[in-house]
């Protein structure tokens, strides 16, 4: 992800505040739980499973980073990977893949990452051994939040929030997938324990619906307390 974001860092196109979300994320291939207890649990094992995967890995969009380095690897006979097709299409065309397949009790490998919603609806192990394609501990990273220039003088109550994220892996799934189902339409609840740190501010002064451009409620603005958007 560096070489797509640093033409546009160097432009100073937007603002990455400097405190990371997370350490220790991943971003390499994944499995659904089952398929890892059955034995494909590494990259050096996909290829002794090319009849159950019918010699597919699925992918995202055309472009991604991530789709580059499957078909890279795929094109080196990495891992004895040659025949192997990549399926691209999006992120929600592979989840639903992901869905179909675990359904149906059938094997899928797939381009997984933490944190994302799909950690909290599927039981998924990451497969090791992919070190020399997407990096060691799992194509480990930081993940750091980015904003537009100027956006946290602007809503400074919603950079406050931003900055007093919980830390962590399981919170920032539960967000993002609670996040999700808000935007959708689905009933869903969502609560944050915010920091001391964060002064006492009336609830009325609060513009969340303004900055977030959805709809979102402030139980409560008291210090220590629990604030949910719904």
């Amino acid at each position: 992800m560096v070489s797509i974001i640093d033409p546009f860092l160097k432009e100073k196109a937007f603002e990455v505040l400097p405190a990371p979300n997370l350490a220790g994320a991943k971003y390499s291939l994944a499995v659904p739980a089952f398929v890892a207890d059955a034995g494909l649990k590494d990259f050096a094992d996909i290829a002794r499973f090319r009849k159950e995967l019918d010699g597919k890995i699925f992918a995202i969009e055309p472009g991604n980073d991530g789709n580059a380095l499957i078909q890279k690897m795929i094109d080196a006979n990495q891992f004895g990977l040659e025949g192997f097709r990549m399926v691209e299409s999006s992120e929600a065309g592979m989840l639903v893949e992901v869905q179909r397949a675990v359904d149906r009790h059938k094997f899928i490998v797939f381009l997984g990452w933490e944190p994302h919603p799909m950690n909290e609806k599927f039981k998924l192990a990451y497969l090791s051994g992919g070190d020399r394609v997407f990096g060691p501990n799992y194509g480990g990273a930081a993940v750091y939040t980015v904003v537009a220039n100027g956006y946290l003088q602007r809503c400074p109550n919603v950079g406050a929030l931003i900055r007093n994220l919980p830390r962590g892996f399981s919170p920032p799934d539960a967000i993002a997938a609670a996040v999700s189902a808000m935007l959708r339409g689905l009933p869903g609840k969502l609560t944050i324990r915010v920091r001391p740190a964060i002064p006492d501010t009336p609830r009325e002064r609060i513009p969340i619906g303004v900055c977030l451009s959805a709809s979102a409620r402030i139980a409560s603005a008291n210090p220590g307390a629990s604030r949910s958007i719904k």
